[in-house]
């Protein structure tokens, strides 16, 4: 078996911190580096429903996207929930690591598994990296569609393959034009689109879409928008890296056992309408 230094190398190789944001916090949150590790349970959160999980499972490593402590902190008392999660953990002999922007970016990244869950092809970054030669790497993806069809149709197959959520999916635009170059980006995506038009996409399926941007974005273009829930179009990539371990297990004999969370972090629980105005 493993140990947890030999574990984090393996990931920081698939995700390398350097390549995070500067604002960011990627990394090993807690865990004993000699550590054996036999389970890993990868999920979006990094909340008490994903510790009590994996003391369930008997994790030893807990693998999320999102960081427990973006911004610095001066207590880890378990009189606070992000402090139980870490006494939950330590307590269990269970470590945290974080691959949040550092994940987004990378080949392959969370927009390329966003992609696969649509059924799309990736055609190249939507936001490339400057410092990647081959043109793979960068935020976001600029993606093509077997056959056109309409923004409807594509929005229904989104909600359709996509996890479900009290969200679901919101739609900006004329749901009968149609749509070939889908440009897509995992999590919050607002502030891309001017990426967005100058790629020559019909259509961009991204998170966290606010009124204004929205608005600006459809009067500026017949841009189509698809609105998915941000815990929605990240989870795809817990499956994509649980995959990328288990081959890296395979390859050095590890005999790790992978899990992924099936457990909807999402933080909206219901949704309610009238309808649609007149």
């Amino acid at each position: 078996m493993p140990r947890l230094s030999e574990v984090i190398a393996a990931l920081d190789a698939l995700w390398p911190p350097e390549r995070a944001e500067g604002w960011d916090a990627v990394g090993t949150v807690c865990g004993d580096p000699d550590a054996e590790v036999r389970r890993v349970l990868f999920a979006v959160d990094p909340v008490q429903e994903i510790a009590d999980e994996a003391v369930r499972l008997g994790a030893d490593l807990v693998v999320t996207h999102h960081p427990l402590y973006l911004r610095g902190t001066t207590t880890v008392a378990a009189g606070h929930f992000k402090g139980r999660v870490v006494h939950t953990l330590i307590k269990h002999d269970i470590a945290l690591h974080v691959a949040h922007t550092n994940a987004d970016t990378a080949d392959p990244g969370v927009s390329d598994a966003l992609a696969g869950a649509l059924d799309i092809r990736v055609v190249r970054p939507l936001v490339p990296d400057a410092t990647d030669p081959s043109g793979r790497r960068g935020l976001g993806r600029i993606c093509e569609l077997d056959h056109p069809m309409t923004l409807g149709e594509f929005a229904a197959r989104a909600a359709a393959q996509l996890p479900a959520t009290a969200q679901g999916v919101r739609v900006a635009g004329d749901t009968e034009a149609l749509v070939k170059t889908v440009a897509v980006s995992g999590g919050s995506g607002d502030g891309l689109f001017d990426a967005v038009r100058a790629s020559g996409a019909d259509v961009f399926l991204t998170a966290d879409l606010r009124h204004h941007p929205v608005s600006e974005a459809t009067q500026h273009a017949p841009l189509g928008l698809i609105d998915a829930a941000h815990w929605a179009t990240e989870w795809p990539w817990c499956e994509q890296a649980a995959a990328q371990l288990d081959e890296i297990s395979d390859r050095h004999g590890w005999d790790l056992r992978v899990h992924v969370s099936k457990a909807v972090t999402d933080p909206w629980s219901s949704h309610h309408s009238s309808g649609a105005p007149n």
